[in-house]
C-alpha cells in the first residue's frame, strides 16, 4: 500500500472544490487533520463567537469524511510543529494544505516547510482560497495594487474563476489518535450566550443551503444589501470565514442564476474580500498599524463608559444600538450597520478604532483578518484605501435613508410601539408619542450619549490636532 497523505485542513473546512482534497485523494490513502493552533496567531487567535462556529463545523467535516469510511484526526498546538510531526508519525509521503495569507498562516507555513526540508515527506501548497492569488494581480508595471477600483479591473482579466469541482472519493490510511472535539471547549458554557446562534447552520451543506435561499432574492441584491430590515445581505460571509464553501462556486452559482448586470454588484463584494486579502498580504500588521502615519498621532479618548455602552446598544441611537445587539445576540451584524456602529465609535466617541476592530473580532462569526482590518480603517480613514477621516456617518439620517424601523423594531423592542417618523431618534418627537408609546427617555431607553454635531466636531478638531491637513 502506498504510503500515506496528510490532509491538512485550516479555515478551508469542507471537501468540495479544495484542491488540496482532491490532490491527497488522488496521491494515496489520506490522514485528515485539524489544527487548532492559538499559539501562532498570538492576539489574533479565534475569537469566541467564531470558536462556537468551529466546533459545529468541525463536527459537520468529521461527518463527512466518516460518510466515506475516514476520521477526522484533531490535534492541538503550534501548528509548524504539530503537523511536521504527525506526518513523521505516520510516514507520510506528502502534507497537502491550500494557501491562506494570515501573517500567522505564512508563519505555519514557513516552519512546516522548514521542518519537512530534510525529509522524504513533501510539503505541497494549493491555491483556493480567494478567486485569484494576490501576487498574481499586478499593475502595469508589475507592482501591487493598494486602490480597489482599479485592482477589481485588473482582476476581470483573471475572471470568471475555474468552475468547481465535486468533491472526490478518497481512500483513508488507519488513523492517529486524535483529541475529542468536546475537549477543546469551543463552546460557551457557563453562561451559554450562544442561543441566538441557532439562525444559523454552519458547516458544508449549511453552506450550500444559505447560497440556495440567497439565490432566490439575489437579482435585487444591489439595494437590499443596503436595507437592514430586508433580508437582503447572502449571510455567506461566515461560511465563506471558515471555507465550508469555496469563492468560486458562489461566484459561478451567482453568474449562473441572474444576469450579468444584477450579478455585478455581488461579484464585487466577493472582490472585496480577495482585496482585502490582497492589503493583509502587502501588510501583515494592517490589523493593528494604520496605513497612514498620520493616524497614530490621534488622541483618542479613553471612555470605558462609552465603549460599554457601545458594546452594549446603549448608546441612545437606536440605528447603532440595533446593530451591537444583532451582533451580540447573533455573532453578525448587518454590513450597513457595521459601518454606521464602526463610525459612532470612532468619530463621536473617538475612541481607537484598533478597540472596536477587537470587539468585532470577539463578537464574530465570520471574523476575518483582511476583511475586519479593512473595513475598520476604511471606516477610520487611516486605511490605503479608505473614506476620507471627514466622512463621519450620521446615524439618523442613515437609519431614516436606508428604511431601518423594522430592524430597530426586532433589535430595539423598547421602541417597538413608536412611529417610524420618532423611532430613528426618539429624542425628537414629541412628548405625547413617546408616552403613547410607552418610552422614557433616560428610563426605559438611554438619551444620546452624545449629539451628533457636538461629537462630529470635535472628531474633526482632534484630527487636526495630529497634523493632518
Amino acid at each position: 500500500m502506498s504510503a500515506p497523505q496528510l490532509l491538512w485542513f485550516r479555515n478551508d473546512l469542507r471537501l468540495a472544490d479544495h484542491a488540496a482534497v482532491s490532490a491527497a485523494a488522488r496521491a494515496g490513502p489520506v490522514v485528515a487533520l485539524f489544527v487548532l493552533d492559538d499559539d501562532s496567531p498570538g492576539h489574533w487567535q479565534m475569537g469566541a463567537a467564531q470558536r462556537w462556529w468551529l466546533h459545529h463545523s468541525l463536527a459537520s467535516l468529521a461527518e463527512s469524511l466518516a460518510a466515506q469510511g475516514g476520521r477526522l484526526v484533531l490535534r492541538r498546538g503550534p501548528a509548524g510543529v504539530v503537523v511536521p510531526q504527525l506526518a513523521r508519525d505516520i510516514g507520510a509521503a506528502a502534507v497537502h494544505t491550500l494557501t491562506h495569507y494570515e501573517p500567522w498562516a505564512k508563519a505555519q507555513d514557513a516552519a512546516v516547510a522548514r521542518a519537512l526540508a530534510d525529509t522524504p515527506t513533501a510539503f505541497r501548497r494549493y491555491h483556493g482560497v480567494l478567486l485569484a492569488p494576490p501576487a498574481s494581480v499586478l499593475a502595469g508595471n508589475g507592482g501591487r495594487y493598494r486602490i480597489f477600483t482599479p485592482w477589481w479591473r485588473k482582476l476581470q482579466e483573471q475572471m470568471p474563476p475555474a468552475r468547481p469541482q465535486p468533491a472526490p472519493a478518497m481512500a483513508f490510511a488507519a488513523p492517529p489518535m486524535s483529541d475529542a472535539l468536546a475537549d477543546w471547549t469551543l463552546l460557551p458554557t457557563k453562561p451559554d450566550w450562544a442561543g441566538g446562534f441557532a439562525v444559523w447552520t454552519p458547516g458544508e451543506a449549511g453552506a450550500a443551503a444559505r447560497l440556495q435561499q440567497f439565490l432566490a432574492v439575489a437579482a435585487a441584491y444591489d439595494k437590499g444589501r443596503n436595507l437592514p430590515s430586508q433580508d437582503g445581505s447572502s449571510r455567506l460571509s461566515p461560511h465563506l470565514a471558515l471555507g465550508e464553501i469555496s469563492v468560486r462556486a458562489v461566484w459561478h452559482a451567482v453568474a449562473d442564476a441572474i444576469p450579468a448586470a444584477a450579478a455585478e454588484p455581488f461579484l464585487r463584494e466577493l472582490g472585496w474580500r480577495d482585496f482585502a486579502a490582497n492589503i493583509l498580504d502587502q501588510f501583515p500588521d494592517h490589523g493593528d498599524v494604520p496605513g497612514r502615519p498620520v493616524f497614530d498621532a490621534i488622541a483618542f479618548r479613553d471612555a470605558p463608559a462609552d465603549l460599554a455602552a457601545w458594546q452594549q446598544g446603549s448608546t441612545g441611537y437606536p440605528i447603532v444600538d440595533a446593530g451591537m445587539r444583532q451582533l451580540w445576540a447573533t455573532g453578525w451584524m448587518h454590513n450597513r450597520v457595521r459601518m454606521i456602529a464602526a463610525s459612532f465609535l470612532t468619530k463621536h466617541l473617538l475612541i481607537d478604532w484598533r478597540v472596536g476592530e477587537r470587539w468585532f473580532w470577539d463578537c464574530l462569526v465570520d471574523a476575518d483578518l483582511g476583511a475586519n482590518s479593512l473595513g475598520w480603517q476604511w471606516v477610520m480613514g487611516s486605511g490605503v484605501d479608505s473614506s476620507p477621516f471627514n466622512r463621519v456617518f450620521a446615524p439618523v439620517t442613515q437609519s431614516s435613508k436606508f428604511d431601518a424601523a423594522g430592524y430597530i423594531r426586532q433589535w430595539v423592542p423598547e421602541l417597538a410601539p413608536l412611529r417610524d417618523a420618532d423611532i430613528h431618534a426618539p429624542w425628537e418627537a414629541e412628548p405625547l408619542m413617546l408616552r403613547a408609546a410607552g418610552v422614557t427617555l433616560g428610563r426605559t431607553y438611554p438619551r444620546p450619549i452624545i449629539g451628533h454635531a457636538e461629537g462630529r466636531a470635535r472628531a474633526l478638531a482632534a484630527y487636526a490636532e495630529a497634523g493632518a491637513s
